[in-house]
Order: structure tokens, then sequence, then C-alpha cells
């Protein structure tokens, strides 16, 4: 385990979409897990958080085992997943930002002689970071965000006359972008007890045969850089939990959350039991439940 436990792991999966979200986060350290996965720890400066960035790559499948490795070892409190995509919408246009109230995951389903059987699997994204995002961006005039679900396939999409694009609008048709990663992401932190987690995305190009030259035009970099700026103004929004602390170190004696006693850090003597009536503190610093 790192020494300085991070609060919020921001995800990638491209260097450049790395870059954009580095460029707001100072004091970095680089931190290596047991099985060779990288991060950097640093500050997002005017905030509480301790954020964690990492380049998985691409592909749901590999975001999906490295963003549960991550979660498992960092222990965060929020995990953004933030990058490009490609618009399906006609009035989501390159430079516009995407933020995925829910994900899908277009491959699942079942061949029949009939033909695909689809059998949609959907996570929705956090409510309370979709409402940090609603608040943050009408303060930013230079970004036009859409609310709309977002589609991940294993596949990079570059011509919207395709069998896959017809198969995603008729399936997936209020989907607003299509990139590669997200589901994996947050299937990752629904199963890790259902953290907050959300999809944030920059449209480069509009999933269409002119793919290639709107990236040439340096519309990734862009897209990318709003993306970032959308996903540092969400955690500007969104505070820790009350119980977060920018301190190290765990606090002393025995604590009460509502349902459970944390006993971490306490000295006791004895057998300890409870049910749910009330507490009683025995004698020589002894906890005892009746």
């Amino acid at each position: 385990m790192p020494d300085m436990q991070p609060t919020v792991l921001v995800l990638t999966a491209l260097p450049l979409e790395y870059a954009a979200i580095r460029a707001h986060v100072g004091e970095r350290e680089e931190r290596v897990h047991r099985d060779g996965t990288r991060v950097e720890v640093g500050r997002l400066t005017t905030t509480s958080w301790h954020v964690a960035l990492a380049e998985l790559g691409m592909g749901a499948e590999r975001a999906g085992v490295l963003t549960t490795q991550l979660i498992d070892w960092l222990r965060p409190e929020a995990v953004l997943f933030v990058g490009v995509a490609g618009s399906l919408k006609d009035d989501i246009e390159i430079g516009d930002v995407v933020v995925g109230t829910q994900v899908y995951e277009i491959h699942g389903g079942k061949q029949t002689p009939e033909g695909l059987l689809v059998r949609p699997k959907a996570l929705p994204g956090s409510h309370a970071l979709e409402q940090a995002a609603r608040s943050a961006v009408r303060d930013m005039p230079g970004v036009r965000a859409h609310f709309v679900p977002i589609a991940t396939g294993d596949v990079v999409l570059a011509d919207a006359e395709s069998e896959i694009a017809r198969f995603i609008r008729r399936n997936y048709n209020d989907a607003g972008a299509i990139e590669m990663e997200g589901s994996g992401a947050l299937r990752a932190a629904h199963l890790s007890g259902q953290l907050n987690a959300l999809v944030i995305r920059g449209i480069s190009d509009r999933a269409d045969a002119e793919k290639h030259t709107a990236d040439a035009s340096g519309s990734q970099q862009r897209a990318a850089e709003q993306a970032a700026a959308v996903a540092v103004a969400v955690l500007h929004k969104h505070r820790p939990r009350e119980s977060s602390s920018d301190s190290e170190e765990e606090p002393q004696g025995a604590t009460y959350g509502g349902d459970h006693i944390d006993f971490r850090g306490s000295t006791f003597h004895g057998p300890v039991t409870g049910k749910a009536d009330h507490l009683l503190w025995g004698q020589s610093g002894a906890h005892s439940l009746t």
C-alpha cells in the first residue's frame, strides 16, 4: 500500500488523455503496484483531494481488470474515466463533452438463426458525481456538455454506415458517444461496493469516415483537454466524505458509524459481543456491546 492514500482515481487510456489531466495535478509522485501497474499520486490544487492518475491502455476488459486492481490497492472514494470519444448524434459536435448518465456494453447477446438477440447491459454513472458535473458546467461557458448514455465497444468506429453503427443506432439509440473503456471501469467500481464512478469524454470525431481527418487536425488533443477541464471542475464541486481528512493517521478509539462500530486503533481486553440495542463502555478500556 502507498503511504499516502489517494482519494480519487482518475483513469485514462491514451497518453494525450493522461497528459491533459496531469497538467492539473501538482506534487506528483510515481507509485508502482507489485504487479507493475504505475500511478502518479498528487494533489488537485485548491481542493482537499488526493489524486491517483493511471494510463491503462485501450479496451474494456483491460480497463476492468486494472481498475479492479487499482481500487483494491488504493481504496479511492471515487473513480473517473476521462478521455476522448466519437459522437453518435448530429447535435453532439467535435469539442463537446459527454458525461455518461449510464454506460452500455454493446457486445452482449445471443446469436440465433433469426439473428442476434441483444441482451443489453448498462451501468449508471454516480448520481452524486453527475450532479456535480451538471453544476460545474453551468459556470464553464467554453464547454458544451451533454448528459447522455455512452456506448462501450471493443471497436474503433470510423464508418457511420457500417453494420456495427447500424446495430448501435437500432439497439442503443439514445447513446450519444462511443468509446472503448468506460463499461469496464464502471463495472469494476460497481463490484467494489457501489463506489462513485463517472465517465467523462470529449468528442474528438463523429465516428465516421472523416475520423482520420479530424484526428489529424488536433481534435483529440482539444477533446482531451475539454474532458479534463470538466473532470477537474467536478472534483472542485464534489467534496470528499466527511470522514476523509488530509491526515495520514487513522482515527484512534472506537467510532460508531450508524450500523457498525469501528475498533481500529482501539485497545480492549476480553471478548466483544453485541446486539442492536445500545453501547456500554466496560472497565479497564474494555469495550462491550449488550
